[in-house]
């Protein structure tokens, strides 16, 4: 029998090097019952950890399909087993991005876990610096095709249908993303396009709690305390930094007052990163949590918002009608909460955004980094100018 942490052991975080780094714990959840899983662990930067969610679906005709591998861990890979003994072996692996690393660096490790199964990827892959070839980055050569650009001719069209986001030219590389319609459980499978934000922590992020307690503080000389306040907190003030980077409530002392004020923290270890804690928040981030959760609500991420889709919004609008032709009543994205229940009138409301840029809801001096990262690319003639202005 292995031990808990070898059982939780990754070893290729050196990779996409993101807490929690070697050590990757996994939820599994029932989404739908009989029908639709959930696979969950958290990943981040700087105690900033979100989830990210890798989806199984059963087949009708016996055996599994995979939507966006997380890290094959022992602890996964066990959790997937008792699935495939009660419904089949997985058969189908989707690698649905194009451009989204984190979700990418796992397909290849995933797949020779499962040696009997296809994988369909996004079609236009590319990687960065150096644009290499899939089976460069572990995905076996030999069962890896793209998806077809008629869903029908898909092997697994009988359970689900899928529409394509983009290509959106980004410069250096697009931005694509698949959704997946599962029609027995009427869920809608998404990567990056959509999310709900919740108000209380997500259960795999209470795992182990203590990045969200670290960014509950006020001050390095607070000591971490555990509590549902506390993981609430954190979970709001992780948010914003997640669809911000630097939200307007949030100011950074200098180097000199951080190092200062480590050297008086309670924890100088190595977890609480050496006392080190260079964030002040002003009174007004309450508000802007409310404002960009907004109830759990369905929101297309900033990031997407001011970096990506405001690239070329005929063709994102075209995807949403397309999928919205479908009779789904849930939505399971790759990250934050799943299920979502929403209908087509729900997911077409949260992009009406880009057919009229004054339904923006999210106030814009929390924008204001965003929107300058996007002048500076356009500027720069990095990526191409964005046609509408958000």
């Amino acid at each position: 029998m292995t031990s808990v942490a070898a059982d939780r052991r990754w070893s290729f975080w050196p990779l996409v090097p993101l807490y929690p780094y070697g050590q990757r714990q996994t939820l599994r959840r029932e989404l739908v019952p009989g029908e639709v899983w959930s696979f969950e662990q958290i990943q981040g930067v700087f105690y900033v950890c979100v989830p990210i969610r890798m989806t199984v679906v059963r087949l009708g005709d016996g055996g599994l399909l995979v939507y966006a591998p997380v890290a094959p861990t022992e602890e996964c890979i066990r959790l997937l087993r008792e699935l495939e003994q009660q419904y089949g072996p997985v058969r189908f692996i989707i690698l649905p991005t194009s451009s989204g690393l984190e979700h990418k660096v796992f397909v290849g490790p995933f797949a020779r876990r499962c040696p009997g199964a296809t994988i369909y990827h996004a079609p236009d892959q590319w990687s960065f610096p150096l644009n290499l070839p899939l089976s460069w980055l572990g995905l076996p050569g030999d069962r890896t095709r793209p998806l077809p650009a008629e869903p029908s001719s898909a092997p697994f069209f009988e359970d689900c249908d899928y529409a394509q986001l983009g290509p959106i030219d980004l410069g250096p590389g697009v931005f694509e993303e698949v959704a997946l319609f599962h029609r027995r459980s009427r869920s809608l499978l998404v990567t990056d396009s959509l999310v709900s934000i919740p108000e209380e922590p997500p259960a795999v992020t209470q795992l182990d709690p203590y990045p969200l307690l670290y960014h509950a503080r006020e001050t390095a000389q607070e000591a971490i305390a555990d509590s549902p306040e506390a993981r609430r907190k954190g979970w709001w003030r992780t948010a914003l930094f997640s669809f911000y980077f630097r939200p307007a409530a949030l100011e950074t002392p200098s180097l000199g007052e951080t190092l200062a004020a480590a050297r008086q923290a309670p924890d100088r270890s190595r977890r609480a990163l050496f006392g080190l804690y260079p964030f002040r928040w002003q009174d007004t981030w309450v508000e802007s949590f409310q404002r960009l959760s907004r109830q759990g609500e369905l929101l297309v991420a900033p990031i997407l918002q001011q970096l990506i889709l405001n690239r070329d919004p005929e063709r994102t609008l075209q995807w949403v009608e397309q999928v919205c032709q479908w009779q789904f009543e849930r939505i399971i994205p790759c990250h934050l909460e799943a299920p979502i229940a929403a209908r087509p009138a729900e997911l077409s409301r949260a992009f009406a955004l880009f057919r009229d840029p004054d339904q923006q809801v999210l106030p814009a001096p929390d924008l204001e980094l965003l929107r300058s990262i996007n002048r500076s690319l356009s500027q720069r003639r990095i990526t191409p100018p964005a046609q509408v202005q958000l």
